[in-house]
């Protein structure tokens, strides 16, 4: 059985052909013995869902296990209104039938809960129920309401898909498995509300499509409906009674109770439906509603948009569509808008046009938009202000999508142009840091020195980082002064008021004041004071106070006229002191103190302080203090005043006192929060609680004590923070289980896009919210090598068509290893495996026996007997056993022995008396063939057929080069062996009896020469016939006069169309054996002449009856009506001379000479081998193929090793191969490839090594190598190569080489490694370890500066858990390696002789370079070192040898008929009669080669083909012919027309007739334009679409694709509508804000109104015009003088002060201060 274990691809090619009927076999059927699932059965029903059924059969004996049918659903669509009930159809099929001699008409009884799969029927107008069927109809629905099918009397599972056994059910919102995301649940519920005129009511609205709908009535009244259909149609129905109604196509459950009304509709809604309620008593009802109204308006992507360039490359884009289900029209988006579950799809972006633009045009047509333009970008506008100074605000901006055109000008788009790229946040937050708080200074020294004063400290704003700034609020600002008590008495009268403090501290506790924050009602806004205009004495500061208002739209600050802000102004100047001057008194006068703080006597009487109660206790407990509260009054009214009224030197003196003197209660000590555990999305904030008692509030200790003694309850431990929407982001799931328990596999998880609300939930968002990049989603697992197991094939087929037989499949023993990757490795690593999961048996039917006589037959083998001689090259030749042929290498053989009365799966072969078995290049099939791929001299011999006790022959002889037969002693010998072996069949003994009685007497047949081979005979007549020129040239004239412009359709090579011989001669063995007998009879001496006469005679009997068979085929053709193809059969016989063997293409072979002759002019290269880097492929268990740079590991399974070599250069390199440095000995498992590459067949420990290709050619060479090893043990890749270095200061290679280099020099030896599982490199010098100090780096050792101490055996050892394996290098220092102190002199000898030879010197007189070798004869060289210590002499002897060309050979000819074909000398280069390399002849002058003419001769008849004409339809399926010939090329190269038969025994005849264009026709088609609502583009000009797509001729929809070709239809368009008839409209200017100045400005209103109503309309319609402003600036021009006056006495004083710097004091005395 091993010629059945390996199945090769032709072998399954036939298999696939015996099986044509049988679908492929299931996987869980490729174990057990069912045979294939047959087709599939005609539908049972053609609409409704019916059921299909497939057979199988058991091919076992015993029964197999499972069903030998399966079913499934087909016709799946609805049935039209028209067809009825299918159960009602199977029992009014009963109506014509009597039942119990009566005729009924029978009406369907559904929903048996019994058996529901029986046919039950009632008669009309009966009681009677009968069953009159067992089983309903394959595809007939168990129930009603459900999919659920009968099928063969079973009620079978069907889902809402139409599939059987399928779970899947419809959502909510009645879609498919679906999500429920097409409609929303609305729940409600109605109270009724009775009025005197009032009746009925309104309860709740249902639209089209709604289901589920469920509503109950409770109380005294009753409910009603109204309908209206999308028609128009209306119509009301009462519901008087409980029932079940047909409202509009919608089953309506309806059920009344006393007190209460249910209402039931599954749905979906036919129309749209109103639920009313019709009063009917005092008391209230009310009603409960619920049901799943469908989104009717859901988003529909459109096709792309036409590409934005007519060529060149382009993009288009999607957009999406608003559709109304109802009206299946496209509406404005808005529609969709108002549903949050429609999300709307993401633009689609890709490229077209792509084809380059025309050189002719010199420019593309630029499509609104262009590639090579940018694409629509998001442009956003600057940020605007913060909301918010402090503390955290927000700040926006707007981003629109914008495009630039040709020139640069920018304009905005749609936004959906953008969406290719996601939008950017319009929203961030802004000023995240603490506002800024007051920081109070230490208070100074009292102001006196005994009894009451004053204090003073200074206040500062400081913001988060330290620095003095504004901001604070006034309202929080700690006093700056207070009243002090200096315990010294006074010894003067008491002062009435306390002392004022002086300057130098009220200078101190004057602090900047706080510049308001700007708001969005007008407001004074100071800036900062300036320096004092004095550096002593008084002088004044100034500032700006501007009026402004923060506008909200732009979050930008606006100045506004004085006069736009109410309240006071602040003061833009005031006095200041900056200490005394120089001989100035410190004293001041009260007018000036009146002056510098602003006090006037008339408010002094009017307001004062008092004090008012106190504070609340400081304490709850154990003692605290109260402060009396003082506040300023108005002694008129009694009414608190501003404390700024009253003069602070008589606010009274703060006074406390004590209070809840009461000792403390155990209380909670509270700590402080925590941070928040969340930046948003509401986190955690947790602090500690803890119940204490104080003890003593003078040393504030405490005791901390246990919870239940503090009585209130206990403060919570956690409080929510940060309750805000956190920004989307990604979220991923846990890891899901790994894709495989070992050897690698992947193991995923999802990543959602999700929020975290404010109420600590997660809302789920489209992808396009989450910013990139996303996390991981799929990542390598971690897990182990898997354990070895066996990978085995699928059965093959059974070997018998009838009764029993055998099944077999193919067994790999393989790992998994951890990293995912697999490794073939030795079977015997694997658990052992039963012979039984190899080969199992297999039964088929009984075979059909026939009358056969009582005895049986033995095995018959039907040869023929016939000899073939190939004379063109052929792809592809069919033989049958019993016969010699003589063939042209390169040429595929397939030889049949077809049997009688035995299995052709037993069938063995064998070659020269040894066993064949499958492999790369022959392949043994099951089917009583066998394959040799691509002949070679290796496969020349004898092959026997065996079929039980019967035998047959079949002898393969190559042709060479120069015509003759190649000779082969092995071959012969094996012919011999083959034919004296004891089992060779009848036939052929008797055959060879007969020719060794007639040509071979005794000593007779020796002194001639002969052998007792009948072989060799045939060989000097095939030789003889192969050199015969003189063929006959009748008839010619008609070949040459056929057109010779058609081209041959069987056969590729031999383009030259010279030849006019038949492809292959075949002649019978009897004629053959007739001339061999005729010639045996003649004298010695006329020997020559009669086989010459015999040979022509044999020439012309072959042409002539070649020639007629070829014309009666042709005649045979133009009478035959019929041109359907026959079937070319395996054989055909046809006396003398036919040409049976079928053809294909071959590639020919063209010398040099001709590249030259066609004039190809390429630069030259040096060779480049193609480093490809991909790993080995396993085309099968048995084959490998891999390229250079890769390793491979062979398996216990592998059959073939195929190494790729492929390699440029100019001229072409030639390719050799070297295994572990030395040059390749190609055998019969050595093969060398036509294409160069090497292949190992059933590959051996042995063929274990590096194997290098090399390809050199004029210019260089290049080499790579790749390592072939076993899963074991280490390989190094070793040379034996001895190198020589005289002069480099460098040289490498590898290990194993011997080195002979120079001293001083640097040496480097690599030691390539290879194995599996990896190995670990050590280096040895002379058996000893190497240190790590040499340099050792990836497999390299470098020996740096040699000299005689580095001389030296150098090993490396690869080792690895399988095992070790070591390899040397001799490292030898060249010449007269002397060394000595002093430098030794050197002198060199030849013969004993001073040297009288051209020579040179090297390495200070160590080595001896002689630059003409064939100078010098045959002697001896020595050296002779000396110094003052000693001398040393040392002796070499020189042998010369000469490499010389060879061209005894010749190359194969370049045709194998016709007249082009030459034959080159083949060069070598030898030595001593041995071949060597090549390059060793380099230096050597080559030979003139001159081509010689070979296989002239006329090529056998072949088919022509004219061109297809075109097709008679361009779509749709047409037809197209072609003219068919049979033609001859002769040796002149003309063409000479033949009968069909001539060429029918070559290959099969080649269709005249063809179907074509066979796609469907197909067009664009569109919709209706949908509405003109999209945006506005001008005066009453909008946008509108429509949908295109591509459908057949008959209105079928197809993909857009096919109509690809096909100008496609706009599907935008500009229309008129009335909506964008509008405008803006502009009020008038208000007044301005100011009549002189820079401050004025005015404003207006703006509003799009509509041209015709005049009402405003949202402001995005009227956006194709800019709009008009809104604000601008007015009356800026300079104010006239006012009158210049003093208005207050003190104006003298301010002039003497030096105080009209200051704004309040320049205003109120302009006069004075005017005058100064």
């Amino acid at each position: 059985m091993e010629g059945c274990r390996w199945t090769t691809a032709g072998t399954l090619l036939l298999a696939s052909l015996v099986l044509s009927s049988r679908t492929a076999r299931s996987e869980e059927d490729q174990d057990s013995l069912w045979d294939a699932w047959g087709s599939w059965s005609e539908c049972s029903r053609t609409c409704g869902g019916g059921a299909s059924y497939s057979l199988r059969r058991c091919l076992g004996s015993k029964t197999c296990e499972g069903r030998n049918i399966r079913y499934r659903t087909c016709s799946n669509v609805d049935c039209p209104p028209e067809a009825g009930d299918f159960r009602a159809q199977q029992c009014s099929a009963h109506n014509d039938v009597k039942y119990q001699g009566q005729f009924y008409e029978w009406l369907p009884v559904s929903n048996d809960p019994e058996n529901p799969c029986s046919l039950k029927c009632q008669a009309k107008g009966t009681a009677l129920i009968v069953e009159l069927a067992p089983k309903v109809l394959d595809g007939t629905r168990c129930y009603t309401e459900s999919l659920d099918m009968c099928i063969s009397g079973l009620c079978q599972i069907v889902g809402c898909d139409r599939q059987l056994g399928s779970t899947v059910k419809e959502d909510n919102c009645g879609v498919c498995n679906g999500d429920g995301s097409t409609c929303r649940l609305v729940r409600g519920q109605y109270k009724s509300q009775l009025s005197a005129n009032k009746l009925d009511d309104t309860v709740v609205a249902i639209p089209y499509g709604s289901r589920q709908v469920r509503l109950v009535l409770k109380g005294p009244d009753h409910l009603y409906l109204e309908t209206k259909t999308l028609q128009g149609v209306k119509s009301e129905n009462s519901l008087i009674s409980t029932g079940t109604f047909l409202v509009d196509n919608s089953s309506i459950d309806f059920q009344k109770f006393p007190d209460k009304e249910i209402l039931r509709i599954s749905g979906p809604l036919t129309a749209d439906f109103t639920i009313k309620i019709r009063y009917a008593g005092a008391a209230d009802s009310s009603v409960q509603f619920i049901f799943y109204q469908p989104i009717i308006h859901r988003w529909r992507e459109t096709d792309f948009f036409p590409c934005s360039a007519s060529c060149g490359g382009g993009y288009q884009l999607t957009s999406a569509e608003c559709f109304d289900l109802r009206s299946n029209r496209v509406v404005a988006d808005q529609y969709c808008h108002y549903y949050p579950e429609n999300i709307k799809p993401k633009p689609k972006l890709q490229e077209c046009n792509l084809d380059p633009c025309p050189a002719s045009d010199g420019y593309k047509q630029i499509m609104p938009y262009d590639l090579y333009h940018p694409l629509p970008r998001w442009e956003s506008t600057p940020w605007t202000a913060c909301s918010s100074s402090c503390g955290g605000g927000i700040q926006s901006r707007s981003v629109s999508c914008v495009e630039e055109d040709i020139q640069g000008h920018i304009s905005p788009v749609e936004e959906w142009k953008c969406m290719y790229t996601p939008k950017m946040p319009v929203v961030q937050p802004c000023n995240i840091f603490d506002c800024p708080k007051w920081l109070a200074q230490e208070w100074s020294p009292c102001t006196v020195t005994c009894g009451q004063g004053l204090r003073y400290r200074v206040v500062l704003c400081i913001d988060h980082r330290g620095m003095h700034t504004g901001g604070c609020s006034p309202k929080t600002k700690p006093h700056i002064k207070e009243e002090c008590i200096v315990p010294t008495p006074c010894y003067k009268p008491k002062e009435k008021l306390p002392v004022e403090a002086k300057l130098p501290w009220y200078k101190q506790a004057q602090e900047l004041e706080e510049g308001a924050v700007v708001s969005e009602e007008p407001s004074f806004i100071p800036e900062a004071w300036s320096t004092c205009s004095v550096t002593c004495g008084v002088g004044s500061q100034v500032r700006l106070v501007k009026c402004q208002v923060l506008l909200s739209f732009s979050q930008s600050v606006a100045d506004l006229p004085i006069d736009e802000c109410e309240g006071p102004k602040p003061v833009s100047q005031r006095a200041c002191y900056s200490g005394p001057c120089s001989g100035e008194a410190t004293e001041y006068a009260p007018e000036e103190t009146e002056l510098l703080y602003g006090s006037f006597q008339e408010f002094d009487e009017l307001y004062d302080w008092e004090y008012e109660g106190f504070t609340e206790c400081s304490e709850s407990c154990g003692g605290g203090v109260q402060e009396a509260v003082v506040t300023c009054l108005n002694k008129q009214t009694r009414e608190t005043a501003d404390e700024t009224l009253c003069v602070t030197s008589r606010r009274p003196p703060q006074l406390l006192k004590a209070c809840s003197l009461d000792p403390c209660p155990p209380r909670w000590e509270i700590g402080k929060w925590s941070t928040c555990s969340l930046t948003c999305g509401v986190g955690l904030q947790t602090r500690d609680v803890f119940c204490s008692h104080l003890l003593s509030r003078e040393t504030n200790e405490t005791v901390i004590l246990a919870d239940e003694l503090c009585y209130k309850p206990k403060p919570s431990l956690v409080q929510a923070c940060n309750r805000f929407d956190c920004p989307p982001s990604w979220y991923p799931t846990e890891w899901q289980e790994c894709s495989q328990t070992c050897g690698g596999g992947v193991q995923k998880r999802d990543t959602l896009c999700k929020q975290r609300l404010a109420d600590g939930s997660l809302l789920e968002l489209p992808e396009t919210f989450c910013s990139m990049p996303r996390p991981v989603m799929q990542q390598a697992c971690e897990n182990e090598d898997c354990p070895n197991e066996w990978l085995l094939s699928d059965w093959s087929q059974c070997s018998v068509s009838c009764g029993e037989g055998t099944q077999s499949r193919n067994a790999i023993c393989r790992k998994i290893l951890k990293n995912g990757g697999s490794a073939i490795i030795n079977s015997s690593l694997c658990p052992p495996l039963p012979f039984s999961s190899l080969i199992r048996p297999c039964a088929l039917g009984t075979c059909a026996r026939h009358n056969r006589p009582a005895h049986k037959q033995s095995p018959h083998i039907m040869a023929v007997k016939k000899v073939y001689i190939q004379t063109r090259k052929q792809k592809k030749l069919h033989f049958i056993v019993g016969g010699y042929a003589y063939l042209l290498p390169k040429t595929s053989v397939i030889l049949r022995c077809p049997t009688r009365r035995f299995r052709k799966s037993m069938i063995t072969w064998e070659k020269d008396g040894k066993r064949l078995i499958s492999s790369a290049h022959i392949t043994i099939a099951p089917y009583g063939y066998m394959k040799i791929h691509r002949l070679k001299p290796l496969d020349t011999g004898t092959y026997t057929c065996t079929a039980g006790p019967a035998q047959e022959h079949f002898i393969i002889k190559l042709i060479g080069s120069n015509k003759k037969i190649i000779a082969g002693q092995p071959t012969g010998i094996r012919e011999e062996e083959a034919m004296r072996k004891a089992n060779l069949n009848e036939a052929l003994r008797t055959q060879e009896k007969c020719i060794n009685s007639i040509l071979f007497n005794g000593s007779k047949a020796e002194k001639r020469g002969h052998i007792a081979d009948p072989s060799s005979w045939y060989d000097d007549i095939v030789s003889r016939l192969l050199q015969h020129r003189d063929w006959p040239r009748e008839n010619v004239e008609f070949w040459e006069g056929q057109e010779s412009t058609e081209r041959n359709a069987s056969s590729e090579e031999d383009q030259s169309r010279e030849h006019n011989l038949p492809f292959t001669m075949v002649a019978e063995q009897k004629r053959l054996d007739d001339i061999i007998r005729n010639l045996s009879q003649q004298p010695e001496e006329l020997k020559d002449i009669y086989t010459e006469q015999l040979v022509v005679q044999l020439a012309h009997e072959v042409f002539r009856t070649h020639f007629e068979h070829q014309e009666s085929v042709l005649k045979a053709s133009r009478r035959r009506i019929d041109s359907t193809s026959v079937e070319y059969p395996l054989h055909r016989h046809v006396s003398g001379l036919t040409s049976s063997l079928r053809t294909s293409s071959a590639e020919a072979f063209l010398p040099t000479t001709v590249d030259q002759a066609n004039g190809l002019r390429r630069p030259q290269q040096k060779p480049a081998i193609l480093r490809k880097i991909s790993a080995a492929q396993q085309l099968s268990a048995s084959e490998v193929v891999t390229h250079l740079g890769q390793t491979v590991v062979l398996a216990s399974g592998t059959l073939s090793v195929l190494l790729h070599c492929e390699a440029v250069g100019n001229p072409k390199p030639t390719i050799s191969w070297a295994k572990n440095g030395e040059e390749m000995k190609y055998n019969d498992r050595m093969l060398l490839q036509p294409d160069d590459s090497l292949q190992i067949l059933a590959p051996v420990e042995a063929d274990v090594g590096f194997y290098a290709c090399n390809a050199s050619n004029a210019l260089g060479s290049d080499s790579v190598s790749i390592a072939v090893t076993l899963a074991g043990k280490p390989l190094i890749k070793a040379s034996r190569a001895t190198v020589i270095n005289t002069e480099s200061p460098a040289v490498t290679v590898d290990i194993g080489s011997t080195v002979k280099t120079i001293q001083r020099a640097n040496v480097t030896i690599s030691c390539q490694v290879a194995g599996v599982p990896e190995a670990e490199v050590t280096w040895f010098k002379n058996k000893v370890k190497l240190s790590s100090a040499h340099h050792v780096h990836d497999g390299l050792l470098l020996i740096t500066n040699v000299s005689l101490s580095d001389q030296g055996l150098y090993s490396c050892k690869a080792a690895n858990l399988r095992g070790e394996v070591t390899e040397s290098s001799q490292l030898l220092v060249l010449g007269c390696a002397v060394d000595g102190h002093p430098t030794p002199n050197i002198t060199w000898f030849y013969s004993g002789e001073p040297l009288s030879l051209q020579h040179h010197l090297l390495a200070l007189g160590q080595i001896l370079q002689i630059f003409n070798v064939s100078d010098a004869p045959d002697g001896e060289f020595s050296c002779l070192a000396q110094n003052e210590a000693g001398s040393l002499a040392q002796k070499t002897s020189l042998a010369i040898q000469e490499y010389q060309w060879s061209v005894d050979k010749l190359m194969t000819c370049s045709a194998s008929c016709g007249h082009k074909g030459v034959q080159l000398p083949q060069l070598r280069c030898l030595l001593d009669g041995a071949e060597v390399n090549i390059s060793h002849c380099k230096e050597k002058a080559k030979p003139a080669l001159q081509p010689i003419a070979c296989n002239r001769r006329d090529c056998p008849s072949r088919w022509m083909v004219t061109s297809w004409s075109p097709c008679t339809r361009s779509c749709g399926g047409g037809i197209q012919m072609r003219r068919v010939t049979c033609q001859r090329l002769t040796a002149k190269g003309s063409s000479v027309p033949m009968s069909n038969e001539a060429c029918a025994q070559v290959s099969k005849r080649p269709v005249d007739t063809q179907n074509c264009n066979r796609q469907p026709c197909v067009e664009w088609a569109a919709s209706s334009w949908g509405q003109c609502n999209g945006p506005c583009i001008g005066p009453r000009l909008a946008v509108q679409h429509r949908q295109i797509f591509c459908q057949t001729k008959d209105g079928t929809s197809v993909s857009s694709d096919q109509c690809s070709a096909l100008p496609r239809p706009l599907s935008t368009q500009n229309c008129w509508t009335d909506i964008c008839g509008v405008h803006w409209r502009v009020s008038l200017w208000t007044v301005c804000t100011a009549t002189c100045g820079n401050y004025g400005f005015q404003s207006r209103r703006v509003d799009c109104v509509h041209v015709r109503t005049n009402k405003p309309v949202l402001e995005h319609h009227c956006s194709w015009r800019p709009r008009p402003a809104n604000w601008q600036r007015c009356n800026i021009k300079p104010c006239e003088n006012v009158e210049c006056r003093d208005t207050t006495r003190y104006c003298e004083k301010v002039k003497q002060l030096k105080l009209c710097q200051l704004t309040q004091f320049k205003s109120r005395c302009c006069g004075t201060c005017g005058k100064a």
